[in-house]
């Protein structure tokens, strides 16, 4: 299993990245949103992989964060849903964009993706919108907190929320709201109340 490439950037475009590591260099796949956070030709790149084996191709995909990561692996877990469309997703939105998008189940924002028809939109809100809602850990550490008892503190007001009758997808809907509203938030019990005045 390959996790990362660390190495000297050889040259990037905005669907592929070549790092240079000792001497060998490595083909990466990538999303555009990746793209723009490479440096120059010549300079120091890291890049996180997901290495996918095929009966006829193996390929890497690269990616600049955990979150871009995490929605690519997500998306290609679903039947019908290759590399390429996952790709085509993260080049058209941010990991938060996406999730948001398909949690509220948005499918006209879905068809602005290259290659997502009416169908397919909906097919990826059925699919994706419970395992995309589970999914922490994707919005900025500023607007999250990203320590352990911000986490915590997190999961027990989703928690406390889906108890008091929300699915997981409006639970999750409402924190990130609340969160973006009031960073400074640190406990269950306020992040509740003010997630309970999000509609």
């Amino acid at each position: 299993m390959i996790t990362y490439v660390s190495g000297s950037l050889v040259e990037k475009r905005p669907t592929e990245a070549i790092i240079d590591v000792q001497g060998l260099g490595y083909r990466l796949l990538i999303p555009a949103s990746s793209f723009d956070k490479l440096p120059a030709a010549g300079k120091p790149a890291k890049l996180l992989a997901t290495f996918i084996v095929r009966e006829d191709s193996q390929t890497l995909y690269g990616f600049a964060s955990d979150a871009e990561r995490t929605i690519f692996e997500t998306m290609i877990g679903v039947s019908g849903i290759g590399p390429k469309l996952a790709l085509a997703a993260l080049s058209a939105m941010s990991p938060n964009e996406l999730r948001d998008v398909v949690v509220a189940g948005d499918a006209a924002m879905l068809t602005r993706i290259p290659g997502v028809g009416k169908k397919t939109a909906e097919r990826l809100i059925v699919e994706l919108r419970d395992r995309l809602a589970n999914l922490d850990g994707l919005e900025p550490l500023g607007a999250l907190g990203g320590d352990g008892a911000m986490a915590q503190a997190r999961a027990d007001a989703r928690a406390g929320l889906e108890s008091l009758g929300l699915s997981r997808a409006e639970a999750e809907k409402r924190l990130r709201k609340a969160l973006r509203e009031h960073a400074g938030v640190q406990s269950a019990e306020e992040l509740i109340r003010l997630a309970l005045r999000q509609s």
